[in-house]
């Protein structure tokens, strides 16, 4: 590693000050992304700012026909929250797939959505049940907030507090996933409230994006046949040592259909 200084925030004001004071720093959650690039000396922060002293940024509530998620709150809490499974068991589902025990055990949601891997299984979710992003500053709905790979809407000195899930009517959520990493080749987060369809999708491009050919099939008919005859194209997808562009393609198309089988 680089050296830097290192900092554990007692608010979220005092990292919010920390952060915007410098445009090297970077905030630590659960580290799951940011410790193994600092190992490999693939990052230079001058400053780390530890969020993990916020004891208002953990917890999982209910807010009417809402989720709310705070922002530190491990993936392992998500999975076994009674009411996550109540309220949105795909979402549940969703984070108990990801990586491993020690993954889930420290991993955050505010910090997945915030790296934005496009790998990463959280993004889908949050796309997929059109939630809102709640910040220091304002409340970014989910279509807004992930501009790029590993880009997002977040803007200097802005901090993710919680994230807020309206309840869909129907959700689920499949992936075809890395052996090793259990990262998503391709995941799928398909969910429906009311006429409205949204298909989220992971892992298959630069970052997380909606099908509107497989939502608009999903509209007409909510059935998993609704998708089957769906071509995905290839251009702009990724390809490399794990799958083609063809493949992912092709799996799309799959994950979908068993999403939609998953939402029961």
């Amino acid at each position: 590693m680089y050296n830097f200084e290192y900092s554990r925030a007692k608010s979220v004001a005092d990292a919010a000050k920390a952060a915007s004071g410098d445009a090297e720093a970077k905030l630590l959650a659960g580290g799951m992304t940011l410790i193994p690039t600092l190992k490999q000396r693939l990052a230079k922060p001058t400053a780390l700012i530890d969020l993990n002293g916020i004891a208002d940024l953990a917890g999982i509530k209910r807010d009417g026909n809402n989720l709310v998620i705070g922002a530190m709150t491990r993936h392992a809490e998500v999975a076994r929250s009674k009411d996550v499974k109540a309220v949105i068991p795909a979402l549940a589902h969703l984070a108990e797939m990801i990586g491993d025990p020690a993954v889930r055990n420290r991993g955050t949601i505010g910090g997945s959505i915030a790296n934005h891997d496009p790998a990463a299984d959280y993004p889908a979710g949050v796309l997929g049940l059109n939630a809102t992003v709640i910040t220091n500053k304002r409340q970014i709905k989910a279509d807004d907030f992930f501009t790029g790979m590993f880009a997002t809407a977040l803007q200097d000195g802005e901090i993710i507090t919680a994230v807020s899930f309206p309840k869909p009517d129907k959700a689920g959520y499949m992936k075809f996933k890395n052996p090793a990493s259990r990262y998503a080749i391709v995941g799928v987060f398909v969910a429906k409230t009311g006429n409205d369809v949204r298909v989220a999708v992971t892992g298959a491009g630069a970052g997380v994006f909606r099908a509107k050919d497989l939502e608009s099939a999903l509209t007409k008919s909510f059935l998993p046949t609704a998708v089957e005859g769906i071509k995905i194209a290839a251009d702009g997808l990724n390809s490399d040592i794990h799958a083609s562009a063809e493949y992912r393609a092709h799996l799309i198309t799959v994950m979908a259909k068993r999403a939609v089988v998953a939402c029961g």
